[in-house]
């Protein structure tokens, strides 16, 4: 804190500003979600005025965006230190893709809710719209890597099975993964998301030739 001589007033000086309003926001949206809470409550989590945060953010809107873009790094990242962990077949780089999946909805709540429940438009920003196609690059690397040994005419469209995927792996967040109303079902999310990806994709016809 930092008397003005003039004034008499005291002012804040963060030595990350930003950094401690991203924190908070992560916070406030795992305890409350993305529209419960204000920036002014944001500022107020972060110990600095209310006026603070325009310095950075236009609104809890573009401070909700930073938490999400933020978060899809991340995501990328996770997602592709697993598919390349992977050893063996395709098949199982593409299981352990979904697995990666479900462990950053665990591990990362407040950017998930972020990224994919607060209604923001990732196609209206160049910088979200990036970190997001990172993610959805490697679902789609590795759906391709699933279809190599098929003649192209035989191959189903790329991005309609990853999207596919990436739909199934969101319901079992929301049902089973964070506290929904599947969290007492007799088996694991990782085991229902690998058993719906096997139904899929040997509705496919690609199963069958994978151990």
């Amino acid at each position: 804190m930092a008397e003005d001589e003039k004034t008499g007033r005291r002012g804040y000086h963060h030595g990350n500003l930003r950094e401690a309003l991203v924190e908070a926001a992560i916070a406030l949206i795992e305890e409350r979600g993305p529209q419960g809470f204000t920036i002014a409550e944001a500022a107020r989590a972060a110990g600095v005025s209310p006026a603070a945060p325009y310095r950075h953010f236009k609104g809890r809107e573009e401070l909700i965006a930073e938490v999400a873009r933020r978060g899809f790094l991340i995501f990328a990242e996770k997602l592709e230190a697993a598919r390349a962990r992977a050893p063996g077949s395709p098949l199982r780089a593409f299981e352990a893709v979904g697995r990666a999946y479900l462990d950053f909805a665990r591990t990362h709540p407040g950017h998930y809710i972020a990224m994919f429940e607060s209604g923001l438009s990732i196609a209206g920003s160049a910088e979200l719209n990036d970190a997001a196609g990172r993610a959805i690059g490697v679902l789609n690397r590795s759906a391709e890597e699933l279809f190599a040994h098929l003649p192209p005419e035989k191959r189903p469209p790329t991005s309609m099975v990853s999207h596919h995927i990436w739909a199934l792996s969101h319901g079992v967040v929301e049902l089973f993964t964070r506290g929904g109303p599947g969290r007492r079902a007799p088996f694991s999310p990782e085991e229902l998301l690998e058993s719906g990806s096997a139904i899929y994709l040997r509705g496919l016809g690609l199963l069958p030739d994978f151990d």
